[in-house]
């Protein structure tokens, strides 16, 4: 293989061009990985990248912090940095637009996922294509009802059609951590695989789609799309309800509460955020 080549970097997110038709991006945000406002403009950077090249067809999300793929989102960020950034080309709110144009994109995105998948890294996950995780280390969850809030990245809109309304529910209502092998049992991830198995599979599967015709790949993907994304209405509503939630006394106790016990810093609160949500009570 050709050494790779940096086509974009920056210190929290890198996308890294293995071969003209196989990248990886890679989040870089430790401790913990958490996303928040100043993240979304090199998000959009790196889907408009993958967007427009002419020549990529397999495009691999991974993390390099160990224990975390994505977090949460950045709750010490001012509202205003969220409220301030502009809608995306579908006139979407900017978070939800990226997770549906990275969707409808003609090329095969996949969230290799090795540690914990939650709230924001989820909802990468949801909207990608596939999705393979460590069997012992990945952690996923829409951790938000127990803190008072309402998701917003459109797993209301995308669980269902991956694990049926029932499970879709358990996990967004129950709001606690699904491990990897219960992920896959569930549909919430393709498969989970031994840890020490994800990297050589995720590579070899990749590398086999990128050597296949792009337009193959495209129309096929376009017309799997049909029949089932969602459609952007259904999208929509989820970003102003997460922000209308934020403002609620009741998740402003929460959150508060979370933040006590050490929410937001390296530790058990975000090693094992769905245990946390379940203990402050009502």
């Amino acid at each position: 293989m050709n050494r790779p080549e940096q086509t974009f970097a920056t210190e929290q997110i890198r996308l890294e061009r293995r071969l003209p038709s196989y990248w990886r991006v890679t989040f870089d945000m430790p401790p913990v990985n958490i996303f928040g406002p100043k993240h979304l403009p090199l998000l959009n950077d790196v889907i408009t990248t993958i967007e427009t090249d002419p020549e990529v067809k397999v495009v691999v999300f991974d993390s390099a912090v160990d224990g975390f793929f994505i977090t949460h989102y950045d709750f010490l960020a001012p509202l205003e940095e969220s409220l301030s950034i502009p809608p995306g080309p579908t006139g979407l709110q900017a978070l939800p637009d990226m997770l549906v144009r990275l969707s409808r994109a003609p090329v095969v995105s996949i969230s290799s996922i090795r540690g914990r998948a939650t709230g924001v890294g989820s909802e990468l996950a949801l909207a990608s294509d596939m999705r393979f995780a460590s069997r012992e280390k990945a952690i996923l969850s829409q951790w938000e009802v127990g803190a008072g809030l309402v998701p917003g990245g459109g797993p209301m809109a995308r669980l269902p059609r991956l694990m049926g309304r029932g499970r879709a529910l358990e996990v967004l209502l129950g709001a606690d951590d699904i491990p990897g092998d219960l992920a896959e049992r569930y549909g919430y991830v393709n498969r989970s695989l031994p840890d020490a198995e994800l990297d050589g599979f995720v590579e070899a599967f990749a590398m086999r789609v990128a050597s296949f015709d792009k337009e193959a790949i495209a129309e096929t993907k376009r017309l799997v799309d049909v029949a089932s994304l969602p459609a952007d209405l259904e999208i929509r509503p989820e970003w102003d309800a997460f922000l209308a939630s934020l403002g609620r006394p009741a998740s402003q106790k929460r959150i508060k509460a979370l933040m006590a016990r050490g929410f937001h810093r390296a530790g058990d609160v975000e090693n094992r955020l769905g245990f946390h949500v379940g203990q402050l009570g009502g």
